[in-house]
């Protein structure tokens, strides 16, 4: 390495020292607060999990994609055609989120996670006639309110049930198939990051991020649950926009409307992802192309307009969710304390690599953004404008307060664009921070039993 280099290197470190020191004061100080006064309602802080140390049917296979992606993944992103390093990196990628999650057993980790009290499949038989649902939905949203939905329900627009009600129209009911569902469609994120990077950036960054895409700790919550759906349907509302912005697409038009259509879906999957419109306003400013606007407004308001002629309020749901909110556990869970701890729980999920990744986007933001006004960027500058954009709209949904706890899984769209900043990592460490991403994702899922 270079003097400058082993710098670079050295702040790496120290950003990702501090992280864990920021992990350990929220573990530390999160036990004392549930052990003095329960205002947390978490038995392990700040994770949504208990202490359970434990091997199963998924730790030889988690402990082999590790292996193999560390030894192998670099050097195969590297040299793979484009096309073989997309499936190569989608088939790594179920292989490790099958196998963290069967590390819980096939039941308890993947076929019995959304079918809990609070989760979206308890309600499934009250969906016989949708319309009618929809436009009586409002009406059970208040925890004092008549045969009131879950939590999961109550929470998210009823595109995220009717995601599940759908599955189950069609003949693929119950947890196991639903399970399945979120892990399929959650780890196509990789592809759609990749394909970001590509066009935004360059192809060169995109390799250089895909084994990090790969063997992310947030594997852990995309098996299973519908936050890693929600993820996916994200990126791909990115990668679209950035295909259209960018014309690197067959039909740009097509792309854009597609984009502005899983964006209107998104917006009734979560609340919260409405901030996802920091990171298409991302895309365009990089690509300094309004051309896929027009389009793009057009999609997004297909989604609203059939929700809404179908008699589901958007506005007045938020508002009342936003009461059942502080109803809940959130009444009493301090804001004091998960304002900062949250992120200490996102250095869990995206692990120590992307602090030290976003340590350089951050410290190489002014100057991308300099550089942007005289279209002079270099791919570095496009990837550090995107990422702070994920991580602009992740702070936003932290100061909010609407976010206390398990936010390891509601922020899984935020993390899987976060994760994109490995690709600023130095190649002569790549396998160090690849082996730091493993270790922590199997550390977590081995001594801990994760919930939601």
């Amino acid at each position: 390495m270079s003097t400058t280099e082993r710098t670079g290197h050295r702040r790496d470190l120290a950003a990702a020292g501090i992280a864990a020191l920021l992990v350990t004061a929220a573990i530390v100080v999160g036990s004392w607060i549930e052990h003095t006064d329960g205002t947390l309602h978490l038995n392990w802080p700040p994770l949504y999990a208990r202490w359970d140390p434990h091997i199963g049917p998924g730790t030889p296979a988690a402990l082999a994609v590790a292996a193999a992606v560390i030894a192998y993944g670099p050097s195969l992103a590297d040299r793979l055609s484009w096309r073989s390093l997309l499936l190569g990196a989608w088939t790594a990628a179920l292989a490790w989120i099958w196998s963290l999650a069967l590390i819980d057993g096939w039941h308890r980790g993947v076929a019995e996670r959304l079918t809990t009290k609070y989760e979206y499949l308890q309600v499934i038989d009250r969906f016989q006639d949708i319309p009618a649902t929809l436009r009586d939905f409002t009406r059970h949203i208040l925890i004092d309110s008549p045969d009131h939905w879950p939590p999961h329900t109550a929470g998210h627009p009823p595109g995220a049930t009717l995601t599940f009600v759908l599955l189950d129209r069609v003949g693929l009911g119950g947890g196991a198939w639903a399970g399945a569902f979120c892990i399929t469609v959650g780890s196509t994120a990789v592809l759609a990051v990749l394909i970001t990077l590509r066009v935004l950036a360059d192809e060169e960054t995109a390799r250089r991020a895909a084994p990090f895409l790969v063997l992310t700790p947030a594997a852990i919550w995309v098996g299973a649950s519908a936050d890693g759906y929600f993820a996916a349907v994200t990126a791909w509302m990115v990668a679209l926009l950035a295909l259209a912005a960018t014309r690197t697409v067959r039909s740009p038009a097509a792309a854009a409307l597609g984009s502005g259509l899983l964006f209107g879906l998104v917006c009734y999957l979560s609340y919260g992802l409405t901030l996802f419109v920091l990171v298409a306003a991302a895309v365009l400013l990089v690509t300094r192309s309004l051309r896929p606007l027009p389009l793009f407004l057009a999609g997004t308001a297909v989604a609203p307009l059939v929700f809404t002629l179908a008699g589901f309020n958007w506005w007045e749901a938020y508002h009342l969710l936003v009461e059942r909110y502080y109803q809940g556990a959130a009444g009493v869970r301090p804001y004091g304390y998960f304002v900062w701890a949250n992120l200490a729980c996102t250095v869990l999920v995206v692990g120590l690599a992307t602090v030290a990744g976003l340590r350089r986007a951050v410290a190489s933001a002014p100057g991308a953004l300099t550089r942007l006004r005289t279209a002079r960027t270099t791919p570095a500058d496009r990837l550090t404008v995107l990422v702070v954009a994920a991580l602009l709209a992740l702070l936003a949904a932290d100061v909010s307060g609407m976010s206390k706890a398990e936010t390891e899984r509601i922020w899984l769209p935020f993390a899987t664009f976060l994760s994109a900043a490995t690709a600023l990592l130095p190649g002569a460490t790549r396998r160090h921070w690849l082996t730091a991403q493993a270790v922590l994702a199997l550390l977590l899922n081995h001594l801990l039993l994760t919930g939601w």
